[in-house]
């Protein structure tokens, strides 16, 4: 039974004595075997040859201090809605009296996880955060044979101040002249 009317020619054409030992054959996949062994190598020993990193790459996520050194996060709960995987997860708090030193708004983030095996290094989080808390960095997430390793809290998502990470790549030209405004003062650049 014939489901279209399209049909194929079927040659049967008998093959030479040469073609049925299959030596041409097994002497061209052998030149081209031989031919890679003098090509320059692509792979890299990671731990000590790194390669380099697009500046848009999208890695590992680091929670932003402000100047003073406070927690820049609101847990507005933007970041976590604005995630298509689902991969944040937070919990709001108020300010005690003085905790004013290390959180700038009167709310914020009590507890701040991040689930890397669930995470798409989309960059949504970053571009929903009003308050420019949340940046995925130039880092390649450290690897592990355990899953619970994976959940990232505070403890290792808020930046610390000696170690300061540099985002501005990150940052757009939009996102800079909004800055400058001087009708938004809170997020002033100096």
């Amino acid at each position: 039974m014939q489901l279209t009317n399209r049909s194929k020619q079927v040659a049967d054409t008998k093959m030479t004595w040469v073609e049925r030992i299959y030596l041409p054959a097994i002497f061209k996949g052998m030149m081209i075997t031989i031919s890679h062994f003098f090509k320059k190598k692509v792979t890299y020993q990671y731990p000590e040859q790194k390669r380099d990193i697009a500046p848009v790459y999208r890695g590992q996520h680091v929670l932003k201090r402000d100047d003073h050194g406070a927690e820049r996060c609101t847990a507005c709960g933007l970041c976590a809605v604005a995630c298509p995987a689902e991969a944040i997860t937070m919990v709001a708090e108020e300010r005690k009296k003085g905790d004013e030193k290390h959180y700038r708004e009167e709310k914020y983030a009590g507890i701040y996880e991040i689930n890397m095996l669930r995470c798409i290094f989309c960059g949504l989080c970053e571009e929903a955060c009003p308050k420019e808390a949340i940046f995925l960095t130039d880092r390649i997430v450290p690897t592990t044979f355990h899953r619970e390793d994976y959940i990232y809290g505070k403890d290792r998502l808020v930046e610390k101040m000696d170690e300061r990470i540099d985002v501005s790549v990150r940052q757009t030209q939009n996102l800079a002249n909004f800055k400058k405004n001087s009708e938004y003062a809170h997020n002033k650049l100096k």
